[in-house]
């Protein structure tokens, strides 16, 4: 009696290698394209902040990659409303690659430098806090309406004092090797507060434009 033996390899699940086809048959546009290496540009920040063990070296090289990440984000916004190439997938994927990129960065200052952390974890809870509310109010909007909610003017701001404050973290003692800075962390406390109130400033204006969707009873 014959066996058929092909259902069973139909249960292996999909590889990196797999995933990365469907992202190239998806025929993603240049803006979306640099959505992408975004989140993949994230775990190598990471790595670096983490596991680099000189101190200089490993705030040099992460600021770098992470400037990097973040011009990626200006691109591709100015690329897909220069050339029209705006679509659903890059306004859902886009803040959702800022807060990959964002919730990183945040995570891997926490472990790296103790001499903040007191201040700096309060920060990143606000942060991640907001982020989460955020995101859930789309995902709600999306299922219950359709609506794809786009960035407000205030959400770019609230990205552009993160992607500061976490650069003058990261480069402050660098730049600057004087004790107010490198022992003091001035201008790193200065950009910490300016996240905090751009980030809840923005998060506030969500609420009250989109919780609306938020129903108790459904």
């Amino acid at each position: 009696m014959r066996r058929h033996c092909g259902s069973a390899a139909n249960t292996t699940p999909p590889g990196p290698e797999s995933f990365l086809q469907t992202l190239y048959a998806m025929k993603l546009n240049l803006p979306n394209k640099l959505t992408i290496i975004r989140i993949f540009l994230v775990p190598v920040f990471m790595i670096i902040l983490i596991a680099v063990p000189n101190e200089t070296l490993c705030r040099v090289l992460a600021a770098l990659v992470f400037i990097a990440t973040a011009l990626t984000d200006m691109l591709d916004g100015k690329i897909a409303r220069k050339r029209n190439l705006i679509t659903n997938f890059g306004k859902f994927m886009d803040p959702l690659a800022d807060k990959f990129m964002v919730f990183g960065a945040l995570l891997s200052i926490l472990y790296r430098f103790a001499d903040i952390r007191p201040v700096f974890i309060w920060a990143a809870t606000i942060v991640m806090f907001r982020e989460l509310a955020v995101t859930s109010i789309r995902l709600i909007a999306s299922g219950q309406e359709g609506i794809v909610i786009a960035a407000s003017w205030l959400g770019k701001v609230k990205t552009v004092t993160q992607v500061v404050c976490i650069a003058t973290v990261l480069l402050e003692p660098v730049v600057l090797p004087w004790t107010p800075f490198t022992q003091w962390h001035i201008l790193s406390y200065i950009t910490i507060a300016a996240m905090i109130v751009m980030t809840v400033w923005s998060g506030a204006d969500y609420l009250r434009h989109y919780w609306k969707f938020v129903t108790p009873n459904e």
